[in-house]
């Protein structure tokens, strides 16, 4: 995109992320402005990347071609009933508000081109997945713009039903954490065998790390990565096999169904 006139509504640490990488692409400074309540806020973002920032979230918004709402989903329906007399005919909005539907959005907002978007906390690192959906009001080319921010802090992929949010959620939104407890159990289990405890959290962690990192880089799945280290009769295969007795993979379906159905009912609860 040429550099459209970008305002973040909220200065907080998503809103942060997504600037510096669409700094580090090139975008100028000048077509980028952000507003917050927080003065102390304000004055972090500015320091760190040199852009205009507003205590108003309607100054921020003037010219803007696209604004991205990065506030709490529990003050958006406050943040959008504020800012919807001052949008205007154009503007593409991008929600990364969690749990906000297109439908309350536009009940709050009025018929606006929106996309909705899932990320997760490791974009904060420019590592995050994000997924995007965006309602029949959005041009060919507002989506190549809501791709370009997002894809600013890491891979995004675009969904061709609302609904599938709840999924990305359940996947990569909440997913990080699911690793960390699995980090905790390792490293706790590691330290039981006899490991110091900082040995078995370094063995861990880039164990995790190398594992993610060779099955990016693979053109063969994980179910056939996981066959290729498992030897036959071996420790790996003793270990896989006493995960798969206790149920590992009922277990994941039932937690990422649990989170899925959580999403699902928090949406409908902020949106009203």
């Amino acid at each position: 995109m040429n550099d459209p006139r970008i305002a973040f509504i909220g200065a907080g640490n998503m809103a942060a992320s997504l600037i510096g990488g669409l700094l580090a692409q090139g975008v100028a400074t000048d077509a980028i402005r952000a507003s917050d309540h927080g003065a102390e806020q304000r004055a972090r973002i500015a320091a760190e990347h040199g852009i205009a920032t507003f205590a108003a979230n309607a100054e921020a918004i003037e010219g803007a071609e696209l604004i991205v709402l990065a506030v709490k989903p529990q003050v958006i329906k406050a943040v959008c009933l504020d800012l919807a007399p001052h949008l205007k005919e154009g503007q593409l909005i991008v929600s990364v508000a969690a749990g906000i539907t297109c439908a309350s959005l536009e009940n709050w907002l009025g018929p606006r081109a929106i996309v909705r978007c899932m990320p997760n906390t490791p974009a904060l690192l420019r590592q995050g997945v994000s997924g995007l959906y965006a309602n029949a009001r959005v041009s060919a080319a507002q989506r190549q713009q809501a791709e370009q921010v997002l894809s600013a802090v890491g891979l995004a992929l675009w969904l061709d039903e609302e609904r599938l949010i709840d999924a990305v959620t359940a996947v990569s939104g909440s997913g990080p954490a699911y690793f960390f407890l699995l980090i905790e159990a390792m490293t706790a289990a590691g330290e039981k065998l006899g490991l110091p405890r900082d040995t078995a959290a370094q063995l861990t962690l880039h164990t995790a790390l190398g594992a993610a990192r060779m099955a990016v880089a693979s053109d063969v799945d994980a179910a056939e990565l996981r066959r290729r280290v498992t030897s036959p009769a071996g420790t790996t295969e003793a270990a896989i096999n006493s995960f798969q007795a206790g149920g590992f993979e009922t277990l994941v379906e039932q937690a990422l169904n649990a989170a899925a159905r959580r999403s699902a009912e928090l949406a409908e609860q902020l949106g009203q």
